[in-house]
């Protein structure tokens, strides 16, 4: 019997880069093989804001957008959207459901589960079917771990709301390094803990890309390890705040893993225009088909 020869080291330099090669080629099959696009809304409390409110609705459709989104609904005439909306075919991806509230006490999470429930009403009025939900700063009082106990008590609390309205809240952390000092919630990792202990489908993350980027990188690593705890997501690049491309983040590559993952609900642009709006929402929309 003959003994077989060492692997010599080019014979093996070649073997490991046709693995690799080949582990490449199989992910961009899966992502090439996926032809659809993510579905993307656009924020008009962020973008578009250089016209009437109602107006920034119609652009949205002309430029081709299934979808649009808005931060809080109460300063807004809601019947007036709600008409708009259904005469222009679109979706309202997301709204605020309640945000930039500590809830330290019995009180505070009483009144949120309150501006919850009115939110929801809102939501079914507009056809809504995510609702965003931000916390307040950092009590610098407290230990941390009993803040971050009194948002799971309140989110529990307001969960069973939601599942009954078909809604689902979408907790956001926020990067306290540029935009948000003192924000509580500063990690999706600590978000996602949150999540766990509340234990609800109807409570999930908004995975904001941008802030993810400054606070933790790993974007696509830690959407894909997650995605099945993520509702919603909202784009910016870094540094600036400005549309995809604009920066570091390669949101080619992003938009093709979050499509790729079967993740099915809408993608928010929430981003500070570095040209005309226009001419930005029309650049995304081309990078997010492919």
């Amino acid at each position: 019997m003959l003994t077989p020869l060492p692997v010599g080291r080019r014979e093996f330099m070649a073997q490991a880069l046709g693995a690799s090669v080949a582990g490449l080629l199989s992910t961009r099959t899966a992502w090439a093989g996926d032809s659809r696009p993510v579905r993307l809304s656009v924020c008009i409390d962020m973008i578009l804001t250089q016209m009437p409110f109602l107006e920034r609705m119609e652009r949205v459709k002309q430029l081709g957008y299934p979808a649009f989104e808005f931060w809080e609904w109460k300063n807004k005439d809601v019947e007036a959207i709600a008409k708009k909306k259904a005469e222009l075919g679109l979706e309202i991806a997301t709204m605020m459901g309640s945000g930039w509230k500590q809830l330290n006490t019995e009180d505070a999470r009483k009144t949120f589960v309150s501006e919850i429930q009115a939110s929801l009403a809102a939501a079914k009025r507009l056809g809504v079917k995510t609702l965003i939900v931000t916390t307040g700063f950092e009590d610098k009082h407290l230990p941390r771990a009993e803040q971050h106990s009194n948002y799971a008590a309140a989110l529990k609390a307001s969960a069973p709301f939601a599942e009954q309205a078909g809604v689902t809240l979408v907790l956001e952390p926020l990067n306290t390094k540029v935009d948000h000092p003192n924000y509580y919630l500063q990690t999706a990792r600590e978000g996602f803990e949150i999540l766990d202990e509340v234990g609800s489908p109807a409570v999930k993350m908004l995975f904001d890309i941008y802030h993810h980027q400054i606070m933790e990188g790993n974007v696509i690593q830690d959407i894909t390890k997650n995605i099945a705890k993520i509702a919603h997501f909202h784009v910016a690049d870094v540094p600036g705040r400005h549309e995809p491309g604009t920066g570091e983040i390669n949101y080619g590559n992003v938009f093709r893993a979050i499509a790729a993952s079967g993740y099915q609900g809408f993608v928010g642009l929430e981003f500070k225009p570095a040209k005309s709006a226009d001419e930005a929402l029309k650049d995304v929309l081309k990078m997010s088909a492919g």
